[in-house]
């Protein structure tokens, strides 16, 4: 992946202060579980590890996380509530681009501040503005067409982990940030 440390150029990456998400197809593969258990309707989503501890690198960075998603999901919330994200906006019409100015709007911050990954025809109103468009391996080819970084890795398979070790490297962070997670999980933990 060293080589690859130079696909974001580091006046750029210093710019980013917030890194949108999609979510089915970009923290997930796209598949979605559906069932039921006498009434209750039920979904379910498969979440890559990797993916979290990149989420988690990011925000240990100084970075707001944002999931910004064209389905209402339960498994989004808690996914959400466990990375400790910052924003999550879910909008079963797909609209996503004026729930995204509103995060940015929360926090200050233009699309020039702003990082977006997607996977699909959905985000492509939210990439056209930022000022990293990110498209994941397995994205469709006019979502590729409009991002100036393409991910090797795909959706829900560490495509979210692979940007921010790009994002972090091209920032100058990315040993501090590892250093510092390898050392909090090495030291004893004391017993109560």
């Amino acid at each position: 992946m060293e080589r690859d440390a130079h696909l974001i150029a580091p006046e750029v990456a210093r710019r980013i202060r917030i890194v949108g998400l999609d979510v089915d197809g970009v923290m997930t593969d796209g598949g979605i579980y559906l069932g039921s258990v006498g009434e209750s309707k039920h979904e379910f989503k498969r979440y890559d590890i990797q993916d979290g501890i990149g989420v988690h690198f990011l925000k240990r960075a100084g970075l707001y996380v944002a999931f910004v998603t064209g389905r209402v999901s339960e498994s989004v919330r808690m996914r959400a509530r466990e990375l400790e994200v910052d924003d999550v906006a879910q909008d079963d019409s797909a609209q996503k681009l004026p729930a995204f100015l509103k995060i940015l709007q929360r926090h200050g911050l233009q699309p020039a501040d702003a990082a977006f990954i997607g996977d699909d025809f959905p985000d492509m109103p939210l990439l056209k503005i930022v000022a990293l468009p990110v498209a994941v391996g397995n994205a469709v080819a006019e979502v590729r067409a409009v991002c100036s970084l393409r991910l090797t890795r795909t959706g829900g398979a560490g495509a979210v982990r692979e940007f921010a070790e790009l994002l972090l490297k091209a920032r100058g962070e990315w040993k501090a940030v590892s250093d510092a997670y390898v050392a909090e999980r090495s030291a004893p933990k004391a017993h109560a």
